[in-house]
């Protein structure tokens, strides 16, 4: 029965040999026949027996003569077995057993195969994976499939453990069967050469393969020629495979690189190469490394007409890729689609030409005799890692030792041509890692083998008849770009300029959107946005524009401005096409995450129809949407495919027989302009205009950026609130890398957060204590934890964020913003994480460790889970997560309130003297001595109705027992009035600056009584710097602190009760007949400088009279809002600098010096007013002149682009979105 199924199995394979060309096994063999049993005894070699009857030859599965096994003299780790197939054969698995009736057995070993017996190579089942595991016990059989079959002749294994109780034994089976193929070599001067004799019909694709070995670092494998003279050419150059393009006959360059995979190729093993052409790519694999490449456009449509084997063929005069280098070594199933070209030309087929006779006479006897050439003994150059020279010393760890009779005391080697003479045996405290060959003491050369068997010399951590050294940088495991270095035992990413961090550079070191930064506490300005996180979308520097309410994200295009459209006879249409800042998968990304995008579309014209009747076909349309877009024809405002603007959807169109103003064709201007809210319509891509040959038609047209706004991602949430609630996802796939973040908040101390198993592997994140996160996992090597213990408790309630990451060299924890903590993954372990059950979130599959709280904003991989769905469905979640002020509240600054919302919280600063999205915002404002602002405390009858718009804490029926103000000027004027608050009972407070430069508070707080004055001590502050003053008052004790001077405390004598605040005045104060004669002449000065941030208990009058005229404030004078912490006018950008995530926006500026304008003393005041006066009178009519010719100027320049030619002004000016591009004032982050 045994044999009638080898006769299957041999006619099986015969029928797949002769159907597909010898192209090895073919068809679907069974591999797994033993092919041991039946080898002879000198197909067994040990590097030693322990006895006769331990000898290799005993070492057969499930036999029991001699010994009962093999067993090695010394139990050490340069023991091997070594077993002789007689041919080379597609090895697919390896079985062990111990030696019978002993407790001697293997626990791991290694694997070694060869086709020669010599230049042995390890295999590995994984990257990173050397040991293979072994036996338990003497008797059982322990076998080990191998991932990919293993073509070779020759097995070595060599012991690494084996039982403490025993000593090396092992019986072995190895399983696999026959292996044919067509081998040719190539001596440098030889080649072949295909051509296809019916020219094609063109393919979507096109394959090819083959298998090489060489000792030569530099060779050309392949040159294929197809249509149009393009040319592409596989090349060996310094052990690595690079593939080149070429285009032309009379092409001298040296062509266009498209890609290089794999290194150290020169090894004299077999490689195996598939060179795959797709309509857009190609795909060129090494081994198990694969590249991929977008393909040239001449490439698109290119099928080859021929192909040479070993060097270039050309009939044109193209340079060749490698000069006079043609390939050396041997290639084996040389495979074109399904044509087998090395056994076509053993066929002596005439589409094959074999050029030099030495190759042709070798193939043409007889295959097996060019394979020879391919299977001798060879010796292996010397290798390296490292650019250096080393000397190896005798007696040296990790070096041979001679045993010559002329005895050496050390001997220098370079592993590099680069090394020099004067290099020789400088540095004692390396040593030499690399690969030896040709090795002579003495003028003669040292026989490795007898070294190996201890016959000659000694050696120690050497792996000999081999070279083991790693490209641990093919395939890369550094990611988005970033530089693999590697050592003997590891590789290192360098993530430099990638805008991604880690230890594979795996990790994106920016936020997602302008929600994220928002939430940070980042003002507007330039961010770099990475819409996916760790996912394959490049980062990309937009502009966020933080409100109040709302986080933009603004994407520019080249052109936003309004454009002037012409009418000319000669064309029919105006076509215009936007091209955006961002690529095109960015813009994807930043629509499908965000809540709300839009973009302005505005049309201006004058006898220039835009869409007409809906019934007709439109003159005008705009193209929108992902990819290339579709054509719309709805304009700005209106409902997609309404053929509308937006007065037809308001009914209001200047004539009510169309949909548009501009459909009208008056001959006067108009506009049809409005906002395009439907994100599947956006972004606009491109505009045609139809009207606009007419004799006097005119138009402008204007596309703004595009903003969106919102974070769904961010924001995306699910309560647990029970301990045996959970919700469960596709399992998580992240073999080599994976990334998890997210954020929690919870009153537990203890919960699951996250869980996913597989058979062997698992990953979990929880909160084990109230302030410690554990992230573990196992990937084949045991369990592994990082642990990060936090300073605070954990379960405050408030959002703490968590980011894991595992990757195959380390794993790395961080909690909030603290530095991640790292745990380094074993050495040459495993590296696969593989799992296949669903992922828990919140909870576990044996539902305990339950977690109870929020998640919100789980991310695995860059992809957010969407647990709000989820939620929705499942019991005992809830979707949605309130209560963000807790952790945001206090971003809020200068007494701004946190309003919760259901996507985030905003900042009221309806109470603060400061605006912007956190209330850090100064509101400043420029004063000349004529500026006078007064608010009015007592309530106008009209506000009773909304007593919610302004601050009514304080009126004329209340009496205020303490003060809380707080402001910033800059002058150089002195004496000053900054601030003055009256009484309807003629009491009052002051604040100034006296004759010495110093601050007083005036208080007088009855009428009957004088006036009570508190002099700070702190000087010079007059003198064009800004300051900050805050006073507080409780009963009869007041405070003043000046910038960061010491609190100065002081006690009123007369009252404390501070009855019918009438008004608050700010700069002059325009009647002062109540006031004492002193202060009325001090009043009467007014206040020359800025002021800014002018608080009075929950009163901002300077706010009020800037932002809110419809407040309670009467302003006289010239009133310009300005930048108090402007450093100088003449250069606003002198103080910008570049900030960090850590900055807090409401950093001050303290500026520079300004000169010194108003200088006078209270004896000559009374002289120099009249003066004073008109000094000012002057100025300010220069001024204002100055100011009218600049804005004259500034108008007629920003309406440039749409003046027509003979002169005329368009009615309409050219209103840029504020919020489409930063002003002057904005600055620009790099995060």
């Amino acid at each position: 029965m045994f044999l009638g199924y080898k006769r299957v199995i041999g006619i099986t394979a015969l029928l797949g040999w002769l159907l597909l060309g010898s192209c090895g096994t073919g068809g679907e063999e069974v591999c797994d026949s033993p092919l041991v049993a039946n080898l002879p005894p000198s197909s067994f070699r040990s590097s030693s027996q322990l006895t006769s009857s331990h000898g290799p030859v005993f070492a057969k599965v499930n036999r029991r003569e001699g010994a009962g096994g093999w067993s090695p003299l010394v139990s050490d780790r340069y023991q091997w077995l070594e077993v002789d197939l007689g041919k080379r054969t597609r090895i697919t698995a390896v079985a062990t057993q111990g030696r019978y009736g002993s407790s001697d057995w293997l626990t791991s070993y290694l694997l070694m195969f060869s086709d020669t017996g010599h230049n042995w190579r390890q295999h590995r089942q994984e990257d990173s994976l050397e040991a293979f595991p072994g036996n338990s016990n003497a008797d059982t059989v322990v076998q080990y499939k191998l991932n990919q079959p293993v073509i070779a002749r020759f097995l070595r294994l060599i012991p690494l453990d084996c039982n403490p109780t025993g000593r090396i034994g092992l019986r072995l089976e190895i399983y696999g069967c026959r292996y044919t193929s067509d081998v040719a070599y190539f001596d440098g001067s030889s080649s072949l050469l295909y051509r296809r004799s019916v020219r094609p019909s063109w393919t979507g694709m096109e394959v090819v393969s083959l298998k090489f070995k060489t000792l030569t670092n530099s060779g050309t494998l392949l040159h294929a020629e197809g249509q149009r003279d393009s040319s592409l050419t596989l090349v060996l150059e310094k052990g690595r495979l690079l593939l080149y393009h070429q285009q032309g006959v009379s092409s001298s360059s040296s062509g266009q690189l498209l890609v290089s995979v794999g290194s150290l190729l020169d090894d004299q093993h077999w490689h195996h190469v598939k060179l795959v052409r797709l309509s857009t790519h190609l795909n060129l694999t090494v081994d198990k490394n694969t590249r991929q490449v977008h393909i040239p456009a001449e490439l698109s449509h290119w099928d080859i007409h021929q192909l040479s084997l070993g060097a270039v063929q050309s009939h044109g005069l193209q340079k060749p890729i490698l000069s006079n280098r043609n390939f050396n070594g041997c290639l084996e199933n040389f495979l074109y689609n399904d044509l087998n070209l090395i056994h076509l030309a053993k066929k002596k087929n005439h589409q094959v030409s074999l050029l030099v006779s030495y190759w042709f006479s070798i193939f043409g006897t007889s295959i097996r005799k060019s394979a020879s050439q391919c299977h001798q003994k060879v010796n292996v150059d010397m290798k390296s890692t490292h650019d250096q020279c080393y000397y190896l010393r005798k007696g040296g760890e990790g070096v041979v030792n001679s045993a010559v009779d002329q005895p050496i005391s050390e001997c220098c080697v370079f592993p590099s041509p680069g090394c020099s003479s004067s290099q020789e045996c400088r540095n004692p405290f390396k040593v030499f890692q690399g690969c030896m060959g040709l090795l002579t003491l003495d003028n003669q050369q040292v026989d490795l083998i007898k070294v190996q068997q201890r016959m000659l010399g000694n050696y120690s951590h050497l792996q000999i008849d081999m070279c083991g050294i790693i490209d641990r940088c093919s395939p890369s495991h550094c990611e988005h770009g970033g530089r693999c270095t590697q050592s003997w035992s590891t590789f290192h990413c360098n993530c430099f300029n990638s805008g991604y961090r880690g230890a594979t550079c795996h990790s994106s070191r920016y936020e997602q959107s302008c929600e994220v930064y928002k939430h940070r506490g980042n003002t507007s300005g330039h961010y770099h946005i990475d819409v996916d996180s760790s996912g394959p979308i490049k980062p990309q520097l937009i502009y966020c524009n933080m409100t109040e309410d709302m986080a933009w994200m603004v994407i520019q295009h080249n052109n936003t401005e309004l454009t002037r459209v012409h009418s000319s006879p000669e064309r029919n249409q105006h076509v215009s096409h936007f091209d955006y800042a961002s690529e095109e998968e960015q813009l994807a990304a930043i629509s499908s995450q965000s809540e709300h995008c839009e973009q302005e579309l505005s049309y201006h014209c004058r006898k220039s129809r835009l869409l007409n009747m809906p019934e007709g076909a439109p003159f005008s349309w705009w193209v929108g949407g992902p990819g290339p877009g579709q054509v719309q024809t709805h304009w700005g405002g209106a409902l997609p495919n309404s053929r509308q603007c937006a007065c037809g959807l308001q009914d209001n169109c200047l004539d009510s027989n169309h949909y548009c103003n501009c459909d009208a064709d008056y001959d006067q201007w108009a506009n049809d302009s409005g906002l395009l809210t439907h994100k599947e319509t956006l972004p606009v891509r491109s505009l045609v205009l139809g009207d606009v040959r007419r004799p006097g038609s005119e138009a402008a047209y204007r596309v703004g950026p595009l903003r969106c706004h919102g974070d769904k991602n961010f924001w995306n949430a699910a309560f647990f609130d029970k301990e045996t609630s959970y919700l469960h996802f596709p399992t998580l796939h992240g073999e080599l890398n994976a990334d998890i973040s997210f954020l929690f908040k919870t009153t537990s101390s203890s919960g699951v957060f996250l869980e996913n198993l597989g058979i062997k592997d698992f990953i979990r994140i929880e909160l084990s204590s109230s302030s410690e996160v554990v992230f573990s996992f196992d990937v084949g090597n045991g369990p592994l934890e990082v642990r990060v213990k936090a300073s605070v408790p954990l379960n405050d309630n408030r959002w703490h964020s968590v980011r894991a990451e595992r990757n195959v060299k380390e794993a790395s924890l961080r909690l909030d913003g603290f530095p991640a903590t790292t745990q380094e993954a074993p050495a040459d372990g495993q590296i696969h994480l593989q799992l296949n059950s669903q992922l828990f979130i919140g909870g576990t599959a044996s539902r305990q460790k339950g977690f109870l709280g929020c998640i919100r904003s789980l991310q695995l991989n860059g992809v957010t889970l969407d647990l709000e769905e989820r939620a929705k469905i499942t019991p005992g979640v809830r979707p949605g997560c309130p209560g963000h002020c807790s952790s945001y509240g206090s971003l809020c600054q200068n007494q701004g309130r946190c309003e919760e919302r259901d996507s985030g919280f905003s900042c009221n600063c309806n109470q603060s003297a400061y605006t912007g999205p956190f209330c850090h915002k100064e509101v400043s404002a420029s004063f000349q001595s004529s500026t006078s602002i007064t608010y009015n405390l007592k309530e106008p009858p009209e506000l009773n109705r909304n007593s919610s718009a302004w601050p009514s804490s304080i009126y004329s029926d209340v009496t205020l027992r303490g003060e809380n103000i707080s402001l910033i000027f800059r002058t150089v004027q002195s004496p000053a009035l900054l601030l003055y608050v009256n009484s309807v009972y003629k009491e009052y407070l002051a604040l100034l600056i006296n004759n010495h430069d110093e601050l007083e508070v005036w208080y007088k707080l009855h009428s009957g009584r004088d006036v009570e004055v508190l002099r700070s001590r702190v000087t010079d502050l007059a003198d064009g710097r800004l300051h900050t003053v805050i006073i507080r008052r409780q009963a009869d004790i007041v405070s003043v602190k000046v910038d960061q001077n010491t609190r100065e405390d002081f006690n009123l004598t007369s009252d404390v009760e501070f009855n019918s605040v009438k008004s608050l005045i700010l700069g002059k104060v325009q009647e002062s007949g109540e006031m004492d004669e002193e202060l009325a002449g001090l009043a009467s000065l007014g206040f020359s400088g800025c002021l800014s941030g002018v608080f009075f208990n929950s009163i901002s009058p300077l706010k009020a009279a800037l932002m809110h005229p419809d407040s309670p404030v009467v302003v006289s004078g010239p009133l310009a809002q300005s930048s108090c912490a402007s450093s100088s006018p003449a250069n606003p950008y002198a103080a910008e600098t570049t900030h960090s995530l850590s900055d807090q926006p409401n950093s001050v500026d303290p500026g520079q010096h300004l000169v010194n304008a108003i200088r006078s003393d209270s004896a000559l005041i009374g002289g120099v007013i009249g003066m004073m006066i008109f000094v000012c009178v002057v100025a300010l009519a220069i001024i204002a002149r100055i100011i009218c010719s600049r804005k004259e100027t500034y108008r007629n320049q920003e309406v440039k682009a749409a003046q027509p030619e003979e002169g005329q002004e368009l009615p309409f000016s050219s209103q840029v979105d504020s919020q489409s591009a930063p002003t002057e004032n904005q600055k620009e982050y790099f995060i």
